[in-house]
C-alpha cells in the first residue's frame, strides 16, 4: 500500500489521529465499493455466458424434443394408412391438431376478454387520489388524473424534463467515474480488492488503538508526571538560585550596619531626648 493511504501513527497520544484515520476510512469505502461492483458486473458477465451456453444446449434439445414430436405424428399418419388412404389419414390428424388448437384459443380468448383491462384503473385512481389528498389536501387538483387534460400534460412534461435532467446527472457522473475508476482486469480486481481489504482492516486497528481510553488516558498521565518532575527541577534550580542572591544581599547588608550603626544610634538618643522634653514641658 502506497504511502499516501497509510493511516499509521506515531506511539503517544493516538486520539489526535482519529479525524485523519476516519477521513481515511471515508475514502477508501467509496473505491472498495467500487471495485466491489465492477468485480459483480465481471462475475455477472461470467455468469450470464455459462447460462447462456446452458440455454443453447437446452434449445438444441428442445429442437430434437420438437423432431420426436413430427417423428410420432408421421408414425401416427402411417398406421393410420394401413386402414385408410395415405393423404386421409394425414388430414384426420391435422383436423384433430386444428380442432385442439381452435378450442384452446376459444377458452384462451375467453379468458383473456374477462381479464381485461390488465391494470386495475379505477384502483390506481383512487390510489393516486389519496395519496394526492394526503400530500396536498383540499388544494389535490383531480384533473392531474386525467391524462388527457392541460394539468396532466404539463405534469408529464415537467416530469419527463427532471427524468432527463437526472438521466444527464447520472451520464456525467458515469463518465467521471470512469475517469477516476478505469476500467480493470479480474486479476487486477482480485488484487486490489485483496489489498484494500488488508489495508482497511490495519486501518479499522489503527481506530479500534486511537478510541481506546485506557491508553489515551496512561500517556497523559505519564506525560503529566514528565511535565511535572521537570517543573520540580526547574523550581529546585530557581530556589537555589535565589538562596544564592540572598546569601550575597544579607554580606552586603551586614557590612551597612557596621558603618550606620552610630547614626542610629545618634538618632535614637535624640527621640528618646525629644519624648522626655515633652513630657516635662506637660508637667510642670
Amino acid at each position: 500500500m502506497s504511502g499516501r493511504h497509510t493511516g499509521r501513527t506515531s506511539q503517544g497520544l493516538r486520539i489526535t489521529a482519529l479525524p485523519k484515520t476516519l477521513k481515511l476510512l471515508f475514502r477508501l469505502a467509496p473505491r472498495q465499493l467500487n471495485d466491489e461492483i465492477a468485480f459483480l458486473k465481471v462475475e455477472l458477465k461470467r455468469k450470464g455466458i455459462q447460462v447462456g451456453v446452458a440455454a443453447a444446449f437446452l434449445a438444441v434439445a428442445l429442437v430434437f424434443v420438437a423432431f420426436l414430436v413430427v417423428g410420432l405424428i408421421v408414425a401416427a399418419i402411417m398406421g393410420l394408412a394401413t386402414i385408410m388412404p395415405a393423404w386421409l389419414a394425414a388430414l384426420l390428424v391435422c383436423a384433430l391438431f386444428l380442432i385442439i388448437a381452435l378450442i384452446g384459443a376459444l377458452i384462451g380468448v375467453r379468458k383473456l376478454k374477462k381479464a381485461m383491462p390488465l391494470m386495475p384503473e379505477e384502483t390506481i385512481r383512487g390510489i393516486k387520489y389519496d395519496l394526492g389528498i394526503a400530500k396536498e389536501g383540499s388544494d389535490f387538483n383531480a384533473a392531474l388524473l386525467d391524462p388527457a387534460s392541460p394539468e396532466a400534460k404539463a405534469a408529464k412534461a415537467a416530469k419527463d424534463e427532471a427524468a432527463a435532467k437526472a438521466k444527464a446527472e447520472k451520464e456525467a457522473k458515469a463518465e467521471a467515474q470512469k475517469v477516476e475508476f478505469p476500467h480493470a482486469s479480474e486479476p487486477e480486481l482480485h488484487r486490489r480488492l485483496e489489498q484494500r481489504r488488508r489495508h482497511i482492516a490495519e486501518v479499522r486497528d489503527e481506530l479500534d488503538s486511537e478510541l481506546d481510553v485506557k491508553p489515551q488516558v496512561n500517556f497523559l498521565v505519564d506525560t503529566a508526571k514528565t511535565k511535572l518532575g521537570e517543573g520540580k527541577a526547574v523550581l529546585a534550580q530557581g530556589t537555589n538560585a535565589a538562596g544564592q542572591k540572598f546569601s550575597a544581599l544579607a554580606e552586603s547588608t551586614e557590612g551597612a550596619n557596621v558603618r550606620w550603626t552610630p547614626l542610629a544610634v545618634l538618632a535614637a538618643s535624640a527621640t528618646v531626648f525629644v519624648v522626655l522634653l515633652r513630657r516635662l514641658l506637660r508637667n510642670p
